[in-house]
């Protein structure tokens, strides 16, 4: 299958400039095409996951790549999709994010192609061009008019209590002569986005052939969208409770990354198979079954977190992810898991802190946790066998010692089935 056809088969194509001239570039191995990433966070998020996995795609089909870091672009801001102008950026705040994002993008490549992506950082040549160059060479090709009638300028312009800054209305002026910068070097007639990026990736195309036709030659590229990525309720992919989950495992932990793609709703996870996972037509098509005839067992659900949190994290986090979800949920040892795992398995569990020379008895921190009204009753229910620590069933006393802490740190309290609470000291 040529990875065009591929690609509207996974639902991922939105806008392309032209349909049979793309197909038709990507029909044979070895051509060039390019994603910008600004390193505007720490970490990319899973809304990132859609042109991460187009360009490993792209590497499997036998194309080359490039992931573009935008170390100059990132200075600057995008007005796309942003109602008001963004704070700029500390210059070595940005490369130390710049940094981090260029280490996640080699581990996700190297993990799912096994080999090493080119990555490059327009910084590189746009950080000696002076003002009058960029002016002249590059600005003199675009017209103010035709800049106006992008939509990340004309949502702007309409806002008269933030309007947009010569900064940010010079963006897609330096993301075109990137994509020329590309084109002219690599060879590069391709560059994909989000949907939101489709008046910058055009402004690209448009200048590489107002350029090369200064020189009396002809210069064609492409450009491709990707959609917004939203559930079947309409809300916008990637958000947790209002928080957005991130690639970083210091900023989701692996095992909120799991349960964020096991929580999917049956209604979107069939078009979150095609959209975030290398799982071939006939293979979703089984679990499309198999979730028509069975969905209590979720297990399009669990195959689609199985696939991504692997992509992301790797199978070593994977198994103790499993490990974690099992001894929660099944009947595996919760003292084997790792606190941090535990911490996150327990986010929204009520907890409670204790300095390590005031840790009460059982019956207070049951109290403490709201999982009991009063002591005599947290007494009752230990004697009744109702209570666990870590899951094992407390057969009698009251006293925790400072064993009963997993490394040290933590203990998980049940009450009855469903009851949990968090306890950690220190």
């Amino acid at each position: 299958m040529n990875i065009y056809d591929e690609l509207k088969w996974r639902g991922l194509i939105n806008q392309v400039s032209d349909e049979d001239k793309v197909r038709a570039y990507l029909s044979e191995p070895g051509a060039t095409m390019y994603c910008g990433f600004d390193p505007t966070a720490e970490s990319l998020h899973v809304g990132n996951l859609v042109p991460l996995l187009c360009l490993v795609r792209m590497k499997r089909a036998g194309h080359h790549p490039l992931y573009l870091m935008g170390g100059a672009t990132g200075r600057i801001g995008d007005p796309s999709g942003k109602d008001k102008e963004r704070e700029l950026s500390d210059a070595d705040k940005l490369d130390e994010r710049l940094e981090m994002i260029k280490h996640q993008v080699r581990r996700f490549v190297e993990r799912n192609t096994g080999e090493r992506p080119n990555i490059v950082n327009n910084y590189d040549w746009t950080k000696d061009m002076s003002c009058i160059e960029l002016l002249r060479d590059v600005g003199k090709h675009f017209t103010i008019n035709w800049m106006l009638q992008k939509e990340s300028v004309k949502g702007r312009i309409g806002r008269e209590e933030t309007g947009i800054s010569y900064t940010e209305f010079s963006y897609m002026i330096l993301q075109a002569y990137d994509f020329y910068h590309l084109y002219k070097n690599y060879d590069c007639r391709l560059q994909i986005g989000g949907g939101d990026q489709w008046g910058n990736i055009t402004a690209g195309c448009e200048f590489i052939r107002r350029r090369y036709a200064v020189d009396g030659e002809s210069a064609e590229a492409f450009a491709l969208t990707f959609p917004l990525i939203t559930t079947a309720s309409g809300k916008k992919f990637g958000k947790s409770e209002g928080n957005a989950v991130y690639l970083n495992a210091d900023l989701t932990t692996p095992y909120a990354f799991y349960q964020f793609f096991i929580n999917t709703d049956d209604a979107d996870v069939i078009k979150f198979l095609k959209l975030f996972t290398f799982l071939t037509p006939e293979q979703i098509a089984e679990l499309e079954k198999q979730t028509e005839e069975a969905p209590h067992l979720r297990a399009a659900q669990k195959r689609l977190a199985e696939e991504v949190t692997t992509m992301i994290h790797g199978k070593h986090e994977l198994e103790r992810v499993l490990a974690a979800t099992e001894a929660l949920f099944g009947k595996g040892d919760i003292k084997a898991i790792d606190p941090g795992t535990l911490r996150a398995a327990f986010e929204s569990a009520p907890a409670v802190r204790y300095a390590p020379g005031d840790v009460p008895d059982l019956p207070q921190m049951l109290v403490d946790l709201g999982l009991v009204k009063s002591k005599g009753q947290g007494r009752k229910d230990i004697l009744g066998g109702g209570v666990y620590i870590n899951g094992e069933r407390v057969e009698d006393g009251d006293e925790i010692t400072d064993t009963q802490f997993i490394g040290g740190e933590l203990l998980i309290i049940r009450k009855g089935k469903k009851n949990y609470g968090l306890v950690t000291k220190g």
